[in-house]
């Protein structure tokens, strides 16, 4: 009855393998194939999100093979949203790639294939298949990194795969500290043997545990893990960068999975084991994002450090380690990963229209061809990313603020909160007065014009737009998945008791 948990997976790596078939001809077939893929891929994740709405955990154990011994994939509002998140997030970026933007013989195969990696990773419910998929992720994401060739490409993608090599190793050797522990990478039981563990294996199991949230911080960009994203993500294609938007997010699901899940209440040795240090490393993340968007000399620089703030908002909440601070981050981590990909596309429209000479660069160059329309999408993408009320970033901060009224952080978070929001409006209305307002010169005449590519920046707007509409059902929705998280025994008993 539960295989409808692996479409997710199977959909887009089928599609993909598809795609490599036609090898470096047939771009319109591929073309076909993979958006027929990509929409599948979103039906199945819809599917899905309806299930876990109403907090149905659905476990499916592979090969029927029961927990823990075999490897399981868990449904429940979390995972379900997160999934319903990256692919709607591809559907957007993908409908720009195919309107001119994925040159290149094995794009669609990359692409489906970085989409099957994330899906896996939000999903799984054991620990080495987390790694797994996390390569699957990231074996894509060196390839797409690069793609299109060009030496600031190679460099910092060169960048990005050594340090995710290192954290790769990293990881293996967590997982198998923790195995030799605990016994088990089933995450549940893993949990469960955790909470077991007596003092003689506590530093190993403190050890591993350790090594592994080192590992996520890597992923999520936390400092000062960070200096890895800036410069990969702004020289990455639009898609490509769009895209890279829901990376940091497997990261940062990872750690809230894990410190709720394994590092949670009860858990012996590793009780609470990161709740000293996140919100510290948070704040100073957002604080250096914002700072780095400030000095920024390129619009898609601007944006890449964006994230790196908005990781460390997300981050804030989370280590709240509060059902109303997490409910703020999830909330506020879907707006991010859309408004910073849609702001992404918009930056590859600058680029394309200012000419090669100038770019996406925030210096008094020539003007966008079409000003109105670009500029338009600018100004409503930078009141987003600022988050002006009333749209969805400034509700995603009033919720964390607000459940931060009665932390020992008060003070430090609310400072922080309103001095980075102050600062990213400076950030980015400085870079849309350079490249709209003062502007010096024609425009180039070859310059394309926006054309279809507009659609899929409306997406992103249009998602946005009902998140603003219908913040007050989205907010009892994360309500309820903060709950749920909080509540590690329905995981546990799900996967343990209930895997079928």
């Amino acid at each position: 009855m539960n295989h409808f948990m692996v479409f997710t997976v199977v959909i887009p790596m089928l599609t993909a393998m598809v795609c490599l078939l036609f090898g470096r001809d047939n771009l319109a077939i591929k073309r076909g194939v993979g958006l027929a893929g990509v929409l599948a891929t979103l039906g199945a994740a819809l599917y899905m999100f309806g299930v876990a709405f109403d907090g149905a955990m659905v476990v499916y154990s592979m090969g029927g093979w029961q927990a823990p011994f075999g490897i399981v994939f868990v449904l429940d509002r979390l995972s379900g949203s997160m999934v319903l998140l990256t692919n709607v997030l591809a559907l957007f970026a993908y409908l720009y790639a195919i309107n001119g933007s994925d040159k290149g013989p094995y794009f669609h195969f990359l692409f489906l294939m970085q989409i099957t990696g994330v899906n896996g990773a939000f999903l799984t419910g054991d620990m080495f298949n987390l790694f797994v998929f996390f390569e699957i992720m990231l074996l894509t994401a060196y390839v797409l990194a690069i793609y299109g060739s060009g030496a600031e490409r190679v460099k910092y993608g060169t960048r990005y795969v050594f340090l995710n090599m290192i954290g790769s190793a990293i990881f293996l050797i967590a997982v198998g500290v923790l195995y030799g522990v605990t016994g088990t990478l089933n995450m549940a039981d893993m949990a469960v043997k955790a909470a077991a563990v007596g003092s003689q294996d506590a530093m190993l199991l403190r050890s591993g545990s350790y090594l592994l949230v080192t590992v996520f911080a890597i992923k999520a960009a936390l400092f000062p893990l960070y200096f890895w994203l800036p410069g990969t993500y702004s020289v990455a294609a639009a898609p490509v960068a769009a895209i890279f938007a829901i990376m940091t997010k497997v990261g940062v699901y990872a750690i809230l999975r894990s410190t709720t899940l394994i590092w949670g209440a009860d858990a012996g040795f590793v009780t609470g084991l990161v709740v000293p240090y996140l919100l510290p490393l948070a704040l100073v993340t957002l604080a250096l994002g914002v700072v780095g968007a400030l000095a920024a000399t390129r619009l898609r620089a601007l944006i890449a450090y964006l994230i790196i703030a908005s990781v460390g908002t997300i981050l804030t909440g989370i280590g709240l380690y509060t059902a109303d601070g997490i409910s703020g981050a999830l909330f506020y981590m879907a707006h991010s990963t859309l408004i910073s990909a849609g702001m992404f596309l918009i930056a590859d429209l600058v680029r394309e229209q200012r000419g090669a000479a100038f770019g996406d660069r925030l210096d008094h160059g020539p003007a966008v061809r079409q000003p109105v329309l670009i500029g338009m999408l600018f100004f409503i993408g930078a009141i987003v990313m600022a988050g002006l009320p009333p749209v969805t970033g400034f509700i995603g901060k009033v919720l964390i603020l607000e459940a931060a009224i009665d932390s020992s952080w008060t003070m430090w978070l609310w400072s922080v909160f309103l001095a980075a929001s102050f600062f990213t409006l400076m950030a980015v209305s400085r870079a849309g007065t350079v490249l709209f307002w003062k502007s010096q010169g024609e425009p180039s005449e070859d310059a394309p014009d926006v054309g279809l590519r507009l659609i899929p920046i409306a997406g992103v707007f249009s998602c946005v737009l009902a998140m603003t509409i219908f913040a007050g059902p989205i907010v009892a929705f994360t309500d309820a998945t903060a709950a749920q998280l909080l509540d590690k025994t329905q995981y546990i008993t799900a996967v343990l008791g209930g895997a079928r």
